[in-house]
C-alpha cells in the first residue's frame, strides 16, 4: 500500500494501480430495455494519480473511523454535499442521524465533483479514506472490481426493505452486494417556462429553439464541454449517444465509433458550433445562469430540481422528456458504500440501516428532489402539487441507463477519459469528429485488450 504524504512545502504526485479481483463467471443483467447483457470484468483497474492537495480536501489522509469516549466517529463523503441547494439539507439529514444515536456519529466531508472520484479512489487505494462514500457508477465499478468496497451481505439484511429492483440490480456483483442506492436520478430536459411556453418534441425543434433564444447575454442551451469537467461531459454526451440509438459497446466489444454514435455526437457538436451555449462556462456558472433566466434549456437529472430552486425559488421552469429520436437517456445511479479499509464497518452499517428506514428514505427523497432513493416510496399530494413534473422523471425509469460502458464497467473511467479527450478535441476543431471517434475507438480498444 502507498501512503499519501503532504507537507506545507511539498506535494507528491502518485499514480496508483489497484489489485484486480477475479469475479468468476459473467453476470447476466436485465437492463431497462429488457436486453440480456453480460458483464465482463477485465484487467487491472487504475485510478489516475491526483495531487495530495486534492486528497487533503477530505479530513486528513486516512479513514476517520475511530472511537472516543465510547462514540465511534465516521466520515461520509459525497460530492452532493457541495450542492448549493441540497448540500445544507443533506448535512441536516446527517445531523438527524447523530441525534438519534449515542454510540455512532457521522461527519460530512465534501469534495468538489470534478475531482471527487479520483480523490476518493486514490485514498481508498492507499488503505485510507472516508468510512462511507456516495459514489457515481463508474467509480463504484472501479472500486468494487479492485476490492476496495466492503461486501454488505453480512452487514445489512436487504430482505427487510422494499428495494427498487431496476436500479438495485447494479449494486450486486456475482452475488456480493457492494452498495445500496443512495440516489437514482433520470435525465430529462429542463426549460425556462417564461422563455419556452411549449417544449420542443424533436431534435430539430430543440436546435431551433436553442438558436432562437440565443441573443445578447442569454443562451438557448448549456452543457459541459471542457476536459476539466470530464465526468460531467461524459454524462452530457451520454444522452446524445443513446438518444440517437447509439451505445458505447455491444456488451462484448467497444462501439465508440459506430455510425449511430457519430450521428448523436454530431448533433451535440452542431449545437456547440451554432454558439447557442456559453462556451467555456463550467456547470456551476451556467446553472446559475439558468436560475437567473439567462439559459433557456439544459439536460439534467432530477437532483437538479432542488438545486435550481435553492438558487432561485421564483424561477418558473418545467421539465419534459429529452426530445431525441430514441427514448433512452442516462441516469445517475449513486451507490452508498462502505470503505473496505474502514476500521468501523459495523458502525457504518448502522448508518446505512438508519438511512433505509421508511421515514428517513422519504426525507432523503424530498431533499434530493425529483430523484428516487433505494426503496419504493410514495410521493405525497403536497409534493405533486408543488412539483407536478415529478411524474415525468418517474416515468423515465424503465428507459434510463447508468452511465457506464456495458461489459467494461470497471474500465469506464479510463474509457471515459479517452472519449472525452477526443470529443473535446473535435469540438475545438483540432480534428474532425469521425477521426476523433476512430482514434478513441483504437485507444480504448488497446486499453481494454
Amino acid at each position: 500500500m502507498r501512503n499519501c504524504h503532504l507537507t506545507a512545502l511539498h506535494m507528491s504526485l502518485r499514480s496508483l494501480q489497484f489489485r484486480p479481483r477475479f469475479r468468476g463467471s459473467n453476470r447476466l443483467l436485465l437492463w431497462s430495455n429488457k436486453m440480456r447483457l453480460h458483464r465482463v470484468r477485465r484487467g487491472m483497474v487504475a485510478a489516475a494519480g491526483v495531487t495530495c492537495m486534492a486528497v487533503a480536501l477530505l479530513t486528513g489522509c486516512g479513514s476517520d473511523g475511530g472511537s472516543g469516549g465510547g462514540v465511534t466517529k465516521l466520515t461520509f463523503a459525497a460530492s452532493t454535499l457541495g450542492d448549493p441547494g441540497r448540500g445544507p439539507l443533506l448535512t441536516k439529514w446527517l445531523e438527524e442521524f447523530n441525534k438519534s444515536q449515542s454510540k455512532v456519529q457521522v461527519s460530512a466531508a465534501a469534495v468538489p465533483y470534478p475531482t471527487f472520484g479520483q480523490t476518493i479512489l486514490t485514498q481508498m487505494g492507499s488503505g485510507k479514506g472516508p468510512d462511507l462514500i456516495r459514489f457515481d457508477m463508474p467509480e463504484f465499478e472501479s472500486a468494487s472490481d479492485a476490492g476496495l468496497i466492503a461486501p454488505l451481505n453480512d452487514l445489512i439484511d436487504v430482505s427487510k426493505y422494499d428495494l427498487l429492483k431496476q436500479p438495485d440490480q447494479f449494486m450486486v456483483h456475482d452475488g456480493q452486494r457492494h452498495g445500496i442506492i443512495f440516489e437514482a436520478s433520470n435525465y430529462a430536459m429542463f426549460y425556462n417556462a417564461d422563455l419556452i411556453p411549449k417544449p420542443p418534441t424533436s431534435y430539430q425543434e430543440f436546435f431551433d429553439t436553442a438558436k432562437s433564444l440565443t441573443k445578447g447575454d442569454t443562451y438557448g442551451l448549456a452543457f459541459r464541454q471542457t476536459e476539466a469537467e470530464e465526468a460531467g461531459v461524459w454524462q452530457d454526451i451520454f444522452n446524445y449517444v443513446y438518444g440517437f440509438g447509439g451505445a458505447w459497446s455491444d456488451g462484448q466489444k467497444l462501439t465508440i465509433n459506430s455510425p449511430a454514435n457519430l450521428k448523436g455526437l454530431q448533433a451535440f457538436k452542431d449545437l456547440y458550433d451554432a454558439k447557442v451555449i456559453p462556451r467555456g462556462a463550467d456547470a456551476a456558472t451556467f446553472r446559475r445562469m439558468f436560475a437567473e433566466g439567462k439559459v433557456g434549456m439544459e439536460l439534467n437529472n432530477g437532483g437538479y430540481v432542488t438545486a435550481t430552486r435553492g438558487q432561485n425559488a421564483d424561477l418558473k421552469f418545467n421539465v419534459a422528456p429529452i426530445p431525441f429520436p430514441v427514448r433512452k437517456q442516462g441516469a445517475i445511479l449513486a451507490p452508498l458504500v462502505i470503505n473496505e479499509a474502514s476500521p468501523a464497518k459495523e458502525a457504518a452499517a448502522t448508518f446505512i440501516r438508519w438511512a433505509l428506514e421508511p421515514n428517513n428514505q422519504v426525507k432523503l427523497q424530498e431533499i434530493l428532489g425529483a430523484s428516487s432513493v433505494a426503496t419504493v416510496t410514495k410521493r405525497s399530494p403536497e409534493q405533486l402539487q408543488k412539483t407536478p413534473f415529478l411524474t415525468v422523471f418517474d416515468d423515465l425509469t424503465e428507459s434510463s441507463l447508468p452511465q457506464i460502458v456495458q461489459g467494461f464497467e470497471a474500465k469506464t473511467p479510463d474509457i471515459r477519459k479517452i472519449v472525452v479527450q477526443n470529443v473535446v478535441a473535435a469540438l475545438q476543431g483540432t480534428v474532425d469528429l469521425k477521426t476523433a471517434l476512430d482514434r478513441a475507438q483504437q485507444q480504448a480498444s488497446q486499453l481494454v485488450g
